[in-house]
């Protein structure tokens, strides 16, 4: 992974330094809640229902075990012992003390972490593939390009006070792992007629109170170009973007005013001025980005996959967790495994102190000391050996990491929610937990196969409702929280936003609803349809049929 060089460690230990001082004139009234604000979103720095929000950059997903027991140290010093992961790979601290932030910052700076850009009208964390670099189906690995972009937006003066937010994601792979249609800017690599690398560029994808699918304005940029056509969108977006209404300043409705044909006409006359300036990337920078991903110290190994089968049928737990919680690695005798964080009963995404370190220590003992974070909010070691996963597996069982769920209905992705969040109108996390519970049973969720469940405590879909097979959507009611349920959105490359299903219910009717559409689904599919596919092909009609005849 990339490692500072020492221009890298100042800027960040000197951000430190202007945000202390900036947080003590706060404090003590020199500086307005109104002057105060832009500084603290530039730090990643939120104001919550109960306490203050930290949001700490991991660019696209990468940790290592020492950032790890970092994470693990500040829970227990500054919060309540755990973090919580994010959609955008990142980690949250949710109940911190104003005062305590800068030196928060500096401990981060230690280990080669920030917040920087977190927050605020900026371009925001890059993600990518959480299988990047060791997946079997990659054509390239995408970090190098993530690190590149990385470096070209921080601390970008132009890019600090955009018109909204601003997210990319890069896929490397032939499956979309790093949901890039429902990004602001999507990039895919593709290979032209003579064998030369570029990228297909898709803009306007986002989710929030206005979801849009985006749309591809390039088939296939030269990767020499990919600066300069990210600085011309861009340029084209701060321009014509709209700063009246927050509600309408996102580029999905810069795109869908102008039309996706003129908005990429305007940033074709941008590439008139920016093609072969400064921005023009050439084989040097590549390679001196790239040198940082080269692939750790492989055993030369074989595959091991028909050794499993005693190990499977004395251990039936072991082959379930070895079916869901493993991938496929591009280099034999290894596997790149997933490790749970939605075991029943706990809040997805959330890790404690003590798992933080065992998961250090895992990485260290079993994958090269380093370790990823998933857009569906669990952790990853990439590089294990399959000799070493029944060892692994035990392990994992002990610190709570081994749920055999992953893809399945309780991986449940969601948003913090009312329980922390002053924006959501409801709570997400008991409405994920009554589910879980609800479908507790192993074998049966086996049976059900590949579900994706989102849930967004508001309209700002950090949980990605819009994106699930099964979405579900906290909303208030004359001071009442309850919940919007829609079916048949994906957000794989076959991408898809949910439609609702009717009225939306309340908090205790959540479990049963979600039985009701599970009922219709296993009554209605074919063999080896996924929830997904039987709902494209039935429609929603039946789906309804059944919730709503005896809950209104």
């Amino acid at each position: 992974m990339y490692v500072y060089d020492k221009y890298d460690q100042r800027l960040i230990e000197d951000r430190v330094k202007q945000f202390r001082d900036q947080t003590k004139r706060y404090l003590s009234g020199e500086l307005s809640e109104e002057e105060f604000r832009p500084l603290r979103l530039q730090n990643g720095l939120y104001v919550q229902r109960f306490a203050p929000m930290l949001r700490v950059a991991v660019p696209y997903g990468q940790l290592t075990s020492r950032q790890t027991r970092m994470m693990a140290k500040i829970a227990r010093d500054f919060d309540k012992g755990y973090v919580h992961i994010s959609t955008r790979q990142n980690i949250q601290f949710n109940w911190l003390a104003l005062e305590d932030v800068p030196d928060i910052l500096a401990e981060l700076a230690t280990v080669q972490m920030h917040a920087i850009q977190t927050s605020g009208n900026c371009l925001r964390n890059v993600t990518t593939d959480q299988f990047a670099g060791v997946a079997y189906d990659e054509l390239i690995d995408p970090r190098p390009w993530c690190e590149i972009v990385r470096q070209w937006t921080t601390c970008h003066p132009e890019f600090a006070y955009l018109p909204r937010k601003f997210k990319i994601a890069i896929n490397g792979s032939t499956t979309d792992r790093a949901v890039i249609e429902v990004h602001d800017i999507g990039l895919e690599p593709v290979h032209n007629a003579s064998g030369e690398l570029g990228f297909r560029v898709l803009v306007g994808g986002g989710l929030g109170r206005t979801p849009v699918i985006g749309v591809f304005i390039n088939e296939f940029l030269p990767w020499q170009e990919l600066l300069s056509y990210l600085d011309a969108i861009l340029r084209v977006y701060n321009r014509y973007g709209r700063r009246d209404n927050k509600y309408k300043a996102r580029i999905k409705i810069l795109v869908k005013a102008l039309t996706p044909n003129v908005f990429a006409q305007k940033v074709d006359a941008e590439m008139e001025h920016l093609r072969g300036g400064y921005t023009t990337l050439t084989e040097a920078e590549v390679h001196r980005v790239a040198k940082h991903f080269i692939n750790p110290q492989y055993k030369i190994l074989t595959n091991q996959d028909t050794e499993f089968a005693s190990i499977d049928k004395q251990y039936p737990d072991f082959a379930s967790w070895r079916i869901r919680n493993t991938l496929t690695h591009k280099k034999s005798g290894y596997v790149a495994v997933t490790m749970s964080l939605k075991p029943t009963g706990v809040a997805p995404g959330d890790i404690i102190d003590k798992q933080l370190d065992a998961a250090a220590d895992l990485a260290d003992r079993y994958s090269f000391g380093q370790l990823r974070t998933s857009h569906e909010q669990n952790i990853i070691l990439a590089d294990v050996e399959q000799s070493e996963l029944f060892a692994l597996w035990g392990e994992l069982r002990e610190g709570g990491f081994a749920t055999p769920n992953i893809g399945l209905l309780t991986d449940i992705i969601c948003c913090p929610g009312g329980d922390f969040c002053s924006l959501a109108n409801a709570k997400s996390i008991p409405i994920a937990e009554s589910i879980q519970r609800r479908f507790d049973d192993l074998d049966y969720l086996f049976d059900i196969g590949e579900l994706d469940l989102n849930i967004s405590g508001c309209m700002n879909a950090c949980g990605h409702h819009h994106v699930g097979h099964i979405g579900i959507l906290g909303v208030d009611k004359k001071g009442e929280e309850f919940y919007q349920v829609s079916l048949g959105g994906s957000a794989s490359r076959d991408a898809s936003l949910g439609k609702i299903l009717g009225p939306s219910f309340a908090q205790e009717a959540m479990p049963g609803v979600i039985s009701k559409l599970i009922d219709v689904y296993i009554e209605q599919r074919t063999e080896d349809e996924r929830f997904i596919d039987t709902y494209r092909r039935i429609g929603i009609d039946l789906f309804k049929e059944r919730v709503y005849a005896t809950n209104h």
